[in-house]
C-alpha cells in the first residue's frame, strides 16, 4: 500500500502497464496485418484467437482473461498519470523558465490530451470491433467483412488515424518515460532510448494505419 502512495510507486505502475499495452499492441498490429493474406486467413486467424487455450480454458476465456487484465492496466495507467500529475503541479516551487516550460506543456499536452482521446477511441473501437455495436456489418465469425465494412467510410478512418497519431506520440514519450522510472536509461544511453521510443512509435503508427488507409483507398476490399 505504501508502494501505491508513493510517487515513485505510481510511476512504476504507469511504466509497467504502459510497457505491458506496448507488448499487447505490438501483437495486435501483427495480428491486424494478416488481413493483406486475405478474408480466408484473416478470419481464421480471428477464430484462432478464441480457441487459445484450450483445452485447458473454454472457448473464449483466454480473450476475456486478457481483456480484463487490459482494462485493469488502462485504469492503473491512467489513474497513476492522474495522481502523479496532480502532485507534480502541487509540488513545484518555482515556475518554468521558458524552454522548461515549454517542453514541459508538450509533454503535458501529448500525454494528458492523447491519453483521454486515446481512451474514448478505445471505447469506440470495441464497440465497433468487439461488440459490434456500431459496424455496419456486425456480423459474429465475420472479422474480414467486418473490418472492410468499417474502415469503407472516411470518416471511421479518419477517427483511427488521429487515435494512431495519439498512440504514436504517447508511446515516443511514455516509452523514454518508462525507461527512466524503471532506471534502465542514464544520461550514456539518453539518445538510445529516445531513438528506439521514437522507432517503435513509427512502427506502431505505421502497421496499424495502413489497413485503414488500404481497405479506404480499395485495395483491401
Amino acid at each position: 500500500m505504501n508502494f501505491w502512495r508513493s510517487t515513485i510507486g505510481k510511476k512504476t505502475v504507469m511504466a509497467v502497464t504502459g510497457l505491458l499495452m506496448l507488448l499487447f499492441l505490438i501483437v495486435h498490429m501483427l495480428g491486424n496485418l494478416k488481413i493483406f493474406y486475405g478474408r480466408t486467413e484473416f478470419d481464421h486467424y480471428a477464430g484462432w484467437l478464441r480457441t487459445i487455450g484450450e483445452p485447458v480454458l473454454h472457448g473464449a476465456w483466454y480473450l476475456w482473461i486478457q481483456r480484463f487484465v487490459l482494462v485493469l492496466a488502462v485504469v492503473l495507467h491512467a489513474t497513476s498519470a492522474y495522481q502523479v500529475s496532480r502532485r507534480g503541479l502541487k509540488a513545484r516551487p518555482t515556475k518554468y523558465s521558458h524552454h522548461q516550460r515549454a517542453k514541459a506543456g508538450y509533454a503535458t499536452h501529448v500525454m494528458r490530451y492523447g491519453g483521454i482521446t486515446l481512451a474514448l477511441f478505445i471505447i469506440y473501437h470495441i464497440l465497433d470491433f468487439t461488440t459490434l455495436t456500431l459496424n455496419r456489418h456486425g456480423v459474429e465469425g465475420a472479422a474480414y467483412d467486418n473490418v472492410v465494412s468499417s474502415f469503407s467510410v472516411w470518416w471511421v478512418t479518419a477517427i483511427y488515424i488521429v487515435a494512431m497519431i495519439c498512440l504514436g506520440l504517447h508511446i515516443q514519450h511514455g516509452f523514454w518515460s518508462a525507461a527512466q522510472t524503471l532506471g534502465a536509461n542514464r544520461p550514456s544511453r539518453d539518445r538510445l532510448f529516445r531513438g528506439i521510443a521514437t522507432g517503435l512509435a513509427v512502427f506502431l503508427t505505421a502497421g496499424f494505419l495502413v489497413v485503414p488507409i488500404a481497405v479506404l483507398a480499395g485495395l483491401v476490399d
